[in-house]
């Protein structure tokens, strides 16, 4: 493990967040994207391509993950599939490993770890039972200007007047690339499951002292709040339908597009910290937009990546097809649109993939792995019981691993309240 140079690595997955990472690895120096398996050849195939197109690696498809475990040139594996796919991913990464169809260094999982507690503590201890290193993909705590921002305020503010005692961040967007992340059961939630998942991280992260351990903070209770404020609006609704071919039916079935959360933490000193989290699917402006702040006794900061350095402008008279070539969920080609010139690296996968793939090579668990992951999952399961409840939860709750939200099974719709 320890004289590898550079890590083969294999994706689980062909879709857009596949090809967001591959795009990152032009900045990853000693990785090569060897594979990819996905439930479609044609997506392997087509995001082989695409890694290949861009140069990080001579990619080919693979008929299952099994086969690609057998590959010895793949060292690593990228999960990168749906969130319902989690468990049984990691069953067949394990199984392929104790009974010796191959071997691996380390697996990296995307966000979330799990649908629920349950799901995301069976992922972490799959991985520990087939002896991999494990690397939780939250690319936010990676993003440059929060590790510079955060570095920053603990060296200046914080040394001079004290710990920063509160930080918000925000995650919010038009709506999702896929059906399937509509549909409550196959995705785990709505965007509260989707998205706040980054926010309450990065915030846990900012709040936390450079080199001290995640249990330096202790969550003690959450209080959160979720509706549905646009998409169960007829004409939004029949939307849905038309592009899920009427699979996904928010009138009846709908997942929440509105999230809130409030986290409450101690510290090692018995002082109380908050984060404020929240997400949505109903944002429209020019595209995805991420904002964080963090607060201190004399200090902030704050980070919006629509305040970019490049801006360009077109006219009406300007027409052309739909994309997200400016800016990641576009949501106009017309008009004064920020750009940013490099998504995956203000973003963090660029960092995220060059800390996991230095990580796996050193034979060293990576900084953000499956414990981060399973905690997450742990807050806003906590979340969910909050907005369902109508009340403050304090952490952890009863039942906690046993607990999957109503919107996850069918049961919850804010029209019939």
């Amino acid at each position: 493990m320890g004289n590898k140079k550079r890590l083969g690595i294999g994706f689980i997955g062909g879709g857009f967040i596949s090809r967001f990472h591959m795009q990152s690895m032009i900045a990853v120096r000693n990785a090569d994207v060897r594979g990819v398996f996905s439930r479609t050849t044609a997506s392997a195939e087509t995001a082989a391509a695409h890694a290949r197109s861009l140069d990080v690696g001579e990619a080919r498809a693979y008929a299952s993950i099994t086969d690609m475990i057998a590959d010895p040139d793949i060292d690593a594996l990228w999960i990168c599939a749906p969130n319902y796919t989690r468990v049984p991913v990691m069953e067949e990464i394990c199984a392929a490993l104790t009974t010796g169809k191959g071997s691996l260094i380390g697996v990296a999982c995307e966000k979330p770890l799990g649908r629920n507690a349950s799901e995301a503590r069976q992922v972490r201890d799959l991985a520990k039972k087939a002896g991999l290193l494990d690397g939780y993909l939250e690319n936010q705590v990676f993003a440059p200007a929060i590790v510079r921002g955060r570095e920053i305020i603990w060296k200046r503010g914080a040394a001079l007047t004290g710990r920063p005692y509160m930080a918000r961040a925000a995650e919010e967007h038009s709506g999702p690339h896929m059906p399937w992340f509509w549909d409550g059961e196959l995705q785990g939630g709505g965007v509260l499951n989707d998205m706040l998942c980054h926010s309450v991280e990065v915030a846990r992260f900012l709040l936390t002292e450079p080199g001290a351990p995640r249990d330096s903070l202790t969550p003690v209770s959450v209080n959160a709040f979720t509706d549905v404020l646009k998409w169960q609006r007829p004409e939004y609704a029949k939307r849905l339908a038309d592009e899920s071919a009427g699979k996904t039916d928010y009138l009846k079935r709908p997942a929440e597009d509105f999230a809130r959360a409030l986290v409450e933490y101690r510290d090692s000193d018995g002082q109380r910290l908050v984060v404020d989290a929240t997400t949505s699917w109903n944002y429209v402006g020019a595209g995805l937009r991420l904002s964080m702040e963090l607060l201190g006794p004399e200090y902030s900061m704050q980070v919006n990546t629509l305040d970019t350095d490049l801006k360009v402008f077109f006219s009406r008279e300007v027409t052309g097809k739909q994309g997200e070539d400016l800016v990641e969920k576009q949501n106009a080609e017309a008009g004064l649109m920020p750009v940013i010139g490099s998504e995956e690296g203000a973003y963090g996968y660029e960092a995220e993939n060059r800390h996991m793939v230095q990580s796996f090579l050193a034979g060293q668990r990576p900084a953000e792995n499956f414990d981060d992951g399973v905690a997450v999952t742990e807050l806003l399961m906590t979340a969910y019981m909050s907005a369902e409840q109508g009340r403050t939860v304090p952490f952890p709750p009863d039942n906690l691993g046993d607990f999957v939200p109503a919107v996850a099974r069918g049961a919850w719709n804010p029209n019939e309240r």
